[in-house]
C-alpha cells in the first residue's frame, strides 16, 4: 500500500554538529519533488611507480566527501494542480538566498540537512544554476529549474572516529602552522618523532628545521619492518 506523499526538506544550521539549536530559519519545502537526484562517491589514489618496474602500485590516499545533486522546479503556471506560486522570481531568489548566503552567526555558508524518504544527507550547497524557462509577456519568469549541487561532511566527532586519523598507517597531509616543528609534527602523527628524516626526504626538504608557516608536507605511511624469525 503506497504511503502518504512527502515533499523532500531541507534545513539549514549555522554549525556543523546539526544540533536543533543551531537550526536558522525555516524548513524549505520543495513545491514538487524531484524526479531523481544524482549520488557521486570519488576515492583518490596516489600512483606510485619504482625503479625499474612497469607499473605503478595505486596507493590510498583519501575518500571524497559524497556529493548529491536535485533538480528543482518552481511554476506558476497554473497548470500543475495544486502548485500556487506568486512569484518564480522571488521563491527562486529565497532558494538561492538560503543556500548560498552567509550566516549572520558564524559568517559562513550554512549547512544543511536534507531529508526525502530513506535518504539523509548532510553537507553544505557548493553549486547552484538557475535556468529560468518560460515568462509572462512583461518578461517575468513562470517556470525555473534550479539545480543545486551538495558536498557531504559529518559531524568532526564522528568522522574522527571513523577516520582514525592518526594512524600511522594511513597518508596525511598537514600545512605547518606557526610553532610547528617536523619531529613535533611527527610524533602527533606517528606517535614517535624519530621519522623524521624520512619525512623531510620524501617532501624533499633541504633544511628542515626551518620550514615556513604555510608548507603543505606529505607524511607517507609507516613500512614496519617485519618481524625476524
Amino acid at each position: 500500500m503506497p504511503g502518504k506523499l512527502e515533499k523532500i526538506r531541507i534545513m539549514a544550521y549555522n554549525n556543523p554538529d546539526y544540533a536543533d539549536n543551531h537550526k536558522v530559519g525555516d524548513t524549505f519545502k520543495a513545491i514538487i519533488n524531484p524526479e531523481s537526484y544524482v549520488l557521486d562517491y570519488k576515492v583518490e589514489f596516489n600512483e606510485g611507480q619504482g625503479h625499474g618496474t612497469s607499473t605503478a602500485t595505486q596507493r590510498f590516499n583519501l575518500k571524497k566527501p559524497e556529493e548529491i545533486s536535485f533538480d528543482f522546479l518552481f511554476d506558476s503556471t497554473g497548470i500543475i494542480s495544486g502548485i500556487k506560486t506568486e512569484s518564480v522570481f522571488d521563491e527562486v531568489n529565497s532558494f538561492r538566498e538560503m543556500l548560498l548566503a552567509y550566516d549572520s552567526q558564524s559568517h559562513e555558508p550554512k549547512h544543511f540537512k536534507l531529508i526525502w524518504g530513506h535518504l539523509l544527507f548532510k553537507g553544505r550547497c557548493n553549486a547552484l544554476s538557475i535556468t529560468y524557462k518560460l515568462f509572462n509577456p512583461d518578461g517575468s519568469p513562470i517556470r525555473a529549474v534550479c539545480k543545486a549541487g551538495f558536498k557531504g561532511s559529518i559531524e568532526e566527532s564522528l568522522r574522527v572516529a571513523i577516520e582514525a586519523p592518526q594512524s600511522p598507517d594511513l597518508t596525511h597531509y598537514r600545512t605547518v602552522k606557526q610553532g610547528d616543528t617536523l619531529p613535533l609534527m611527527c610524533f602527533h602523527i606517528y606517535g614517535d618523532s624519530k621519522y623524521y628524516l624520512q619525512v623531510a626526504r620524501a617532501n624533499k626538504l633541504h633544511n628542515f628545521r626551518d620550514i615556513k608557516p604555510g608548507t603543505e608536507l606529505f607524511f607517507p605511511p609507516l613500512i614496519k619492518p617485519s618481524n625476524p624469525r
